[in-house]
């Protein structure tokens, strides 16, 4: 029998054909279903990754705004940068990365690690342009331009970065950028960085970077199948295939560059320091110096590994603000607010006087004085700076009264200056001895309190803007660092005006008092300061501060001279001028500078002299010309009448 036949072969065809017909069925059902799904519903998705098969995004650089100081001098633009793109596809591993690596004159080290960087490039990437070298030398872009024809996978793009034509100036108020790492990425994902942009890290670039910033643009263009650019643009979307970069907006600042080079100027010879000068009428911060700094370029470009090491090594600490960041025993510029306490509180008048034997008995202990003053009143007590007159004080103020003066002036709060960590400083009171020392309050404690010394801390911007308060009758401003915001083409966006913080309690004849005894300090021969004091010169009114550190014993691997350095004093002036009617504030703060009026009050009295003097002096001639003019004209003899007509 023939188990083969025909027959038979076509009868158990007949019994599969319906599940097989069904399989058929069921099979192209779903590649209907599936085409259905791709061209209604996953419409967009696919016509994308075909898009994207068939051009490449070129990313547009924003330009970011420009910085201006108050003259209008550029303190931060932008300069062109040359980054090198390479397409991997495009690239002969075996003739163009030898021939690239010769062109740019790259060593053994770094030829290799540009061949370990393209191997590691996943095949789906292969075709994108890759961020190979940034910033490249001239003679880097030279040798690319020249042989340009021979590299098509090679791609020099020019993108603006960051220039600060002042350097080291200003650099903590003004701020430096440096490329997003991987946290901001994770911490900001709707922000629109990306991998390879830069972002402000401190100062006026990190606050301001929203303004600043800008908006990167895109160009799309075809590629062809080896991922090689032609010359048409993808227009098959024509609002998508280019997006003009907008530009970020400028920022004129309050600082003046020109009162900041005096001020460096002035602190010549000692190395470690911070200075602050504010326009007493509106709290606009004008010179915002802290020494040692750093070269803002460095930091934004090229900072070797060894150069970073050196600037954070340095034990002057050249990254810490210490304008702001820093707090400091504030010595004797603390009296001014011992005695707007006492006189503000009845508890004092100007007819108070205290014997000065050189030292103050209390508790069974000596306070010390610089020397034996003798009968002193208050105005002399200030312009002497008799410690013995404020720990008299003291025991009578108290210390709650001591620290709520100090807080009408802003000490011991943030200012609300709005850039970089801004330290709140330290008033003590009653209650914190209290609770933080075993043995609670003792009144020995308001005696050191009263002289700027024991737990007070302030920063230089504190006391900057508490003397400004007292220069222009008792008004705390709020320190301000930007003045306007501008478009690209000048275009004023947005102005600020002054911002007052509170009107001080304390009255106008407590203030004039208090001016009269500062005056004295740089005017009177007995003045702490009348060492500094520049005849005929702006006239200037202010207090030294010599306030005592916490010593340290010597290392045995330190040199002598460096333990000296930092057991010495720290020496503060705060003075404002014109004295009669003030426009600008001055605080200098010497680290381990010794005594205020010998080493602080010669800086302070030079920034105001040099920065006002040439105006004030020409007011004075401008004044005394009008003066004799008008002298002339009074007694110049009259002219008699006609007789009538005979």
């Amino acid at each position: 029998m023939n188990l083969l036949s025909p027959r038979r072969e076509v009868g158990e065809f007949k019994k599969h054909y319906k599940w097989m017909a069904l399989a058929a069925v069921i099979a192209f059902a779903g590649l209907f279903l599936r085409a259905a799904n791709m061209e209604l519903l996953d419409y967009e998705r696919w016509q994308k990754i075909a898009t994207e098969n068939i051009t490449k995004t070129i990313t547009l650089p924003a330009t970011r705004g420009l910085l201006r100081d108050t003259a209008g001098r550029i303190v931060a633009t932008n300069r062109p940068a040359y980054n090198v793109y390479l397409t991997p596809q495009l690239l002969d591993p075996v003739k163009d990365v030898p021939r690239l690596a010769e062109l740019m004159s790259l060593d053994g080290r770094q030829k290799a690690e540009l061949e370990a960087r393209l191997a590691a490039i996943p095949l789906h990437r292969r075709t994108h342009q890759v961020e190979m070298f940034r910033d490249i030398t001239r003679d880097q872009l030279a040798s690319l331009e020249q042989h340009e024809a021979e590299l098509k996978g090679v791609d020099v793009v020019a993108e603006p970065v960051r220039m600060y034509p002042f350097g080291p100036l200003a650099a903590h108020a003004i701020g430096y950028l440096n490329e997003v790492n991987a946290e901001d990425l994770e911490r900001a994902p709707d922000q629109g960085y990306r991998a390879g942009d830069t972002v402000g890290r401190s100062g006026i670039e990190r606050a301001w970077e929203s303004y600043v910033r800008g908006r990167r643009g895109v160009r799309r263009v075809i590629v062809e199948a080896r991922g090689q650019r032609t010359d048409e643009e993808h227009t098959e979307r024509p609002h998508e295939t280019r997006r003009e970069p907008v530009p970020g907006r400028d920022l004129t600042l309050t600082l003046d560059m020109e009162l900041m080079r005096i001020t460096e100027r002035a602190f010549r010879g000692h190395p470690s320091g911070g200075a602050v000068v504010v326009d007493v009428r509106t709290g606009r911060v004008r010179a915002l110096f802290s020494k040692p700094s750093y070269d803002l370029n460095e930091l934004a470009g090229r900072l070797s590994h060894d150069r970073a090491r050196e600037i954070i090594d340095n034990p002057l600490r050249p990254l810490i603000d210490k304008t702001i960041y820093e707090s400091y025993f504030p010595g004797s510029t603390f009296k001014v607010i011992s005695a707007l306490a006492a006189l503000g509180g009845g508890i004092l008048d100007a007819n108070s006087h205290v014997d000065c034997p050189g030292y103050y008995e209390y508790g069974g202990r000596r306070f010390r004085c610089l020397q034996q003053h003798g009968d002193v009143d208050m105005h002399q007590a200030i312009v002497r700076s008799c410690n013995t007159f404020f720990y008299d004080l003291a025991r009578q103020v108290g210390m709650d009264r001591l620290a709520h003066m100090a807080r009408e002036f802003g000490l011991g709060e943030r200012t609300g200056i709005g850039i970089n960590t801004e330290t709140s400083g330290f008033i003590p009171t009653v209650n914190w001895y209290q609770e933080h020392y075993p043995h609670g309050f003792r009144g020995g404690f308001t005696l050191n309190e009263a002289i700027g010394q024991g737990n007070t801390k302030v920063t230089l911007m504190q006391l900057a803007m508490a003397y400004a308060a007292i220069a222009n009758g008792g008004t705390l401003y709020v320190p301000q660092l930007i003045e306007r915001v501008s478009g690209p083409d000048g275009t004023l966006i947005e102005e600020f005006q002054p911002r007052v913080r509170r009107r001080v309690d304390v009255s106008r004849e407590n203030l004039t008092y208090v001016i009269d005894g500062l005056y004295g300090v740089v005017n009177d021969r007995t003045g702490t300061a009348y060492a500094a004091h520049v005849e005929g010169g702006v006239p200037i009114a202010g207090k030294t501060g010599t306030a005592q550190v916490s010593g340290r014993a010597a290392r045995d691997d330190e040199d002598p001279r460096q333990t000296w350095y930092y057991n010495r004093s720290h020496a503060w002036f705060a003075g404002f001028a014109p004295a009669g009617n003030p426009e600008l504030v001055v605080v200098v703060l010497i680290e381990h500078g010794g005594g205020g009026g010998k080493n602080a009050a010669p800086i302070g009295i030079q920034i105001l002299q040099e920065y006002l003097g040439p105006r004030y002096a020409a007011q004075q001639q401008a004044a005394a010309a009008e003066a004799a003019a008008a002298a002339a004209l009074a007694n110049a003899p009259r002219g008699r009448g006609h007789a009538g007509a005979h």
